[in-house]
C-alpha cells in the first residue's frame, strides 16, 4: 500500500497523524446513483433552466453555454479518467456496481442525449426567441448582397492574413491539434501550384479570433445582427487555395484530457514539476471529436483514424462546435430587459471605507456576511486596512483561485513591502489554474513575501486569513474563514458565508492551522475549527452518529446539510443508518448526488434537493438538530473523500443569533425553493419542483427572497 493510502512516510511528517485508513463499506446491494451520471443529471438541470420563460432570455443563452462549458471540462476530466482506468486494465466494479467499461457505456448514452438536446434548444428554442428581439445569427443562406459583401471585405483583412491553412501530405503530416480549438477540414479538388494532386486541408482558426462577429445595423437590417465565424470562413475558404474547388469544409474540434499527472513525493520541486506538465495539457489524449453534422462518413472516419477514437466517442452537433464561446453575447448587447434586474451587493455603513474594521470586529465580535447579497467588500478592507496600519506585525492568507487583478494581492504586497511579515499558502494545483497561480507565486515572491505550496500530496482548500496586530501592551489577532475563495469577481456571482471574528479560539486555532500548513509540527488541539484530513471526515459521522442516538432515545434527530457533491461511501451509510433510526434529513446538494433518496427500508426518511439560478450555489453549511442541541457548521469542504483525506479543509462553528441566521438563509429557504428546485425521486432521477394551483402557495425563490430582503434591510438602516 502507498504512502499516500497509508499516511506513512513523508505525509505523516507533514501534519499530525491520520486517521487510520477507512475500509470501502460494502454497499454492493444499496441503492447508489452513478458518480458521472448524476454529474450528467446536474448539467440536465442547468440546460433546463436555457427554456425556463421565467429566466431572462439573454440568461438563458447563459445558462446553454454554461451547460456546454460544464460537459467540456467533464469530458477532460471525468471521461478521460475513466478511459485511462479501461486503458490500464481496470475492471473491478465501484461502489455503484459499474466497472469502467460499463460507467463509459453508460456516460455515452446520456451525454449524446444532452449534447442533442443543447443544440435543439438552440436551434428551437433561443435562435427564433433571439430573432423576435431583432438579434439574430445570420446563416450563409439567408445573407443579402450587402452581407456578403461585407463578410468578404471583413474575410480579407480581419481574418485571412492570420490563418495558416495545411494541406496534408507526406510532407505535411496531420498535426497535434490543440485541446478544444476550432479546426476546419476541406476536401479539396484539383492540381496545387507544385502539380500536386489535392486531398485534405486543415484551417486551424487562432483563439485570437472572435468565434461570432457583429454586423453594422446598416448591413444586417438588425438592431443586433451576428455571423459565426464558422459561416465566414465556410463562405470565404476558397480565397485560401486559389485555383483549387473546396468540395466541402467541415467544422471540428477535439477534447483532450487534461488531468495533470504528478507524483508530488517523487518530485524535487512541486513547481518546476507543474510547469513541465502543463506543457503537455493542451494535447494530452483524445477523448472526444465534435464535428458539424453534414460531415460526410469518409471525411469522418479519416478524422477517427487520426484521433484513434470510436464512433460512440464522436457527436454530430448542429451548429457551431464551441457554444460556451457566445457567451459573449449576452455582454455585448444592451438590452436591460432581457437580463436579469440589476443587483447591487449591500454594504452597511459599518463596513464601508475608511471605517475602523478592527474596532468593529472587536466590538460585535462574530460577524456573518452571505454574499453576494451582502458585499464582499468588508473582507478586501480587512486585508487592505491591514496592509496600511501601522500596527499590524504579520499577515497569512491562503490562496486557492483568485482574480487576475486581485486586491487582496496588491494589498499582499504592499504589506509586505511596508515591511510586514506575510505569508501566503498558495495552491498551485487549484484545477485549470495551475498556470495562473504559478505566476502568482513569482510575484507574491518578488515582493518579498513568504510562499508555501502546502503539503505534498494535499490540495490547501481552506479559506483563511490571519492578521496579528499590536494593541497596546499585547498582541490581537483577527480572522476571515469562509467557504468561497478570495476572488471579488466570482463572489458577485457564487453564493458564500464569510466570518469575521476576533474571538481568541478561532484566531487562535487558525494560527495553529498556518503554523502546521507552512512549518513540519504536529497538529494542535483545536478548539472551534475541525480540520481534514485528521478529524473532519469522523466529525460528520459522529455527529450523525449523535442524532441517531437521539432518535432511538425517542427524540428528535435531525440533520439538514448544503453542499456542491455527496459522494463519500461512509457519510451516505452513515445518513441511510441515520434514516432507518428516523432521523428526518434534507440535503441540498447543488450538482453530484450518489445517495438514493426515498427508498423504502433504506432512506425514506431523507430527502435531497438542488437549488439553481443566477448565482452559482458555493456555500457548504451544515446543520445537526440532536433534539434542540442545535449546531450549525461552515465549511470549504464538500462530502467526497478527497476533500476528507486529500485536502487541507476546515469547518467552522457558527452560534448563537449568527447559527439561526446562517440556517435560516442557507437551508431553510432553499428548502422552501419551489421556482428553481429539482428534487430527487427514489429512482436517482431528478424531478422539477412546481406549484399546482391547487396547493395555493405562492412561487418561492430563494435567491429573489435574499435579494429582496437585505436590499429592504440595508435600506432600511
Amino acid at each position: 500500500m502507498s504512502s499516500k493510502k497509508s499516511g506513512s512516510g513523508s505525509r505523516r511528517k507533514s501534519g499530525g497523524a491520520l486517521p487510520e485508513t477507512f475500509s470501502r463499506p460494502d454497499l454492493r446491494n444499496v441503492p447508489l446513483c452513478n458518480r458521472e451520471s448524476s454529474f450528467l443529471a446536474f448539467d440536465e438541470r442547468v440546460l433546463e433552466l436555457a427554456t425556463d420563460e421565467s429566466v431572462p432570455l439573454l440568461e438563458r443563452l447563459r445558462f446553454l453555454c454554461i451547460s456546454s462549458s460544464n460537459l467540456d471540462e467533464f469530458f477532460e476530466v471525468r471521461v478521460a479518467g475513466t478511459k485511462q482506468k479501461i486503458l490500464g486494465g481496470v475492471e473491478g466494479a465501484g461502489i455503484d456496481g459499474l466497472s469502467p467499461t460499463q460507467e463509459l457505456a453508460l456516460v455515452t448514452t446520456r451525454a449524446h442525449a444532452l449534447v442533442k438536446r443543447q443544440y435543439q434548444v438552440l436551434n428551437d428554442h433561443l435562435i427564433p426567441a433571439l430573432a423576435d428581439e431583432g438579434i439574430r445569427f445570420l446563416v450563409r443562406s439567408e445573407w443579402s448582397q450587402s452581407v456578403r459583401e461585407w463578410v468578404a471585405d471583413y474575410f480579407k483583412n480581419e481574418i485571412a492574413p492570420i490563418l495558416s491553412p495545411l494541406g496534408l501530405d507526406p510532407a505535411h503530416p496531420f498535426p497535434r491539434l490543440t485541446n478544444k480549438s476550432l479546426t476546419f477540414i476541406i476536401d479539396l479538388r484539383g492540381v496545387d501550384a507544385f502539380g500536386r494532386d489535392s486531398g485534405y486541408a486543415l484551417v486551424r482558426a487562432p483563439r485570437s479570433l472572435p468565434r461570432v462577429i457583429p454586423l453594422p445595423q446598416s448591413v444586417s437590417g438588425n438592431p443586433h445582427g451576428f455571423v459565426f465565424l464558422s459561416s465566414i470562413i465556410h463562405a470565404e475558404i476558397a480565397q485560401l487555395f486559389s485555383g483549387m474547388e473546396p468540395l466541402g469544409v467541415y467544422q471540428f474540434k477535439v477534447t483532450r484530457n487534461s488531468e495533470l499527472y504528478v507524483q508530488e513525493e517523487e518530485v524535487a520541486n512541486l513547481r518546476r514539476a507543474l510547469e513541465s506538465e502543463l506543457m503537455h495539457r493542451n494535447f494530452g489524449q483524445v477523448v472526444r471529436l465534435e464535428v458539424a453534422s453534414g460531415c460526410p462518413p469518409r471525411v469522418l472516419k479519416y478524422l477517427q483514424r487520426q484521433f484513434r477514437l470510436d464512433d460512440g466517442d464522436v457527436y454530430r452537433v448542429d451548429g457551431p462546435v464551441n457554444l460556451n464561446r457566445l457567451f459573449a453575447i449576452p455582454d455585448s448587447i444592451d438590452r436591460p430587459d432581457l437580463k436579469f434586474e440589476a443587483f447591487s451587493p449591500m454594504v452597511s455603513t459599518q463596513f464601508q471605507a475608511g471605517v475602523d474594521l478592527f474596532a468593529t470586529i472587536k466590538q460585535r465580535g462574530d460577524i456573518v456576511f452571505h454574499h453576494p447579497y451582502e458585499s464582499y467588500e468588508p473582507v478586501i478592507e480587512l486585508v487592505r486596512q491591514a496592509a496600511s496600519d501601522p500596527d499590524v506585525l504579520a499577515i497569512k492568507q491562503t490562496l486557492y483561485r483568485t482574480g487576475h487583478r486581485s486586491a487582496f494581492v496588491k494589498s499582499l504586497m504592499d504589506a509586505s513591502r511596508s515591511g510586514k511579515d506575510v505569508t501566503v499558502v498558495i495552491e498551485l494545483r487549484a484545477r485549470f489554474d495551475e498556470e495562473a497561480n504559478i505566476a502568482l507565486a513569482t510575484r507574491l515572491q518578488d515582493a518579498g513575501i513568504q510562499v508555501v505550496y502546502g503539503v505534498v500530496g494535499y490540495k490547501t482548500h481552506a479559506k483563511m486569513v490571519l492578521v496579528v496586530r499590536r494593541e497596546k501592551d499585547r498582541l490581537q489577532k483577527y480572522v476571515h474563514v469562509g467557504t468561497g475563495n478570495y476572488h471579488a469577481t466570482t463572489a458577485r456571482l457564487y453564493t458564500d458565508i464569510s466570518l469575521l471574528s476576533s474571538g481568541k479560539a478561532l484566531t487562535e486555532d487558525v494560527q495553529k492551522v498556518f503554523t502546521q500548513l507552512t512549518g513540519l509540527g504536529q497538529t494542535l488541539d483545536l478548539k472551534r475549527i475541525v480540520q481534514a484530513p485528521f478529524a473532519l471526515h469522523s466529525f460528520v459521522i459522529d455527529m450523525i452518529q449523535r442524532e441517531i442516538r437521539v432518535a432511538r432515545e425517542g427524540g428528535k434527530g435531525r440533520v439538514i446539510a448544503r453542499m456542491n457533491s455527496l459522494v463519500d461511501a461512509r457519510v451516505i451509510e452513515a445518513l441511510y443508518q441515520a434514516s432507518q433510526a428516523g432521523v428526518k434529513i434534507e440535503l441540498i446538494v447543488r450538482g453530484i448526488c450518489i445517495l438514493r433518496a426515498g427508498v423504502d427500508g433504506l432512506s425514506e426518511n431523507i430527502r435531497v434537493v438542488s437549488v439553481l439560478g443566477r448565482f452559482l450555489e458555493h456555500s457548504r453549511v451544515w446543520y445537526f438538530g440532536a433534539d434542540g442541541d442545535k449546531r450549525v457548521y461552515i465549511s470549504s469542504a464538500d462530502w467526497m473523500p478527497r476533500n476528507f483525506f486529500s485536502r487541507v479543509e476546515i469547518a467552522v462553528p457558527i452560534e448563537g443569533e449568527a447559527g439561526q441566521r446562517v440556517k435560516e438563509e442557507c437551508l431553510d429557504f432553499y428548502l422552501r425553493d419551489n421556482a428553481y428546485s429539482w428534487e430527487m425521486t427514489s429512482e436517482g432521477a431528478y424531478r422539477r419542483v412546481t406549484v399546482d394551483e391547487s396547493e395555493r402557495r405562492a412561487s418561492f425563490s430563494a435567491q429573489q427572497t435574499l435579494i429582496d430582503r437585505f436590499q429592504d434591510q440595508y435600506q432600511s438602516d
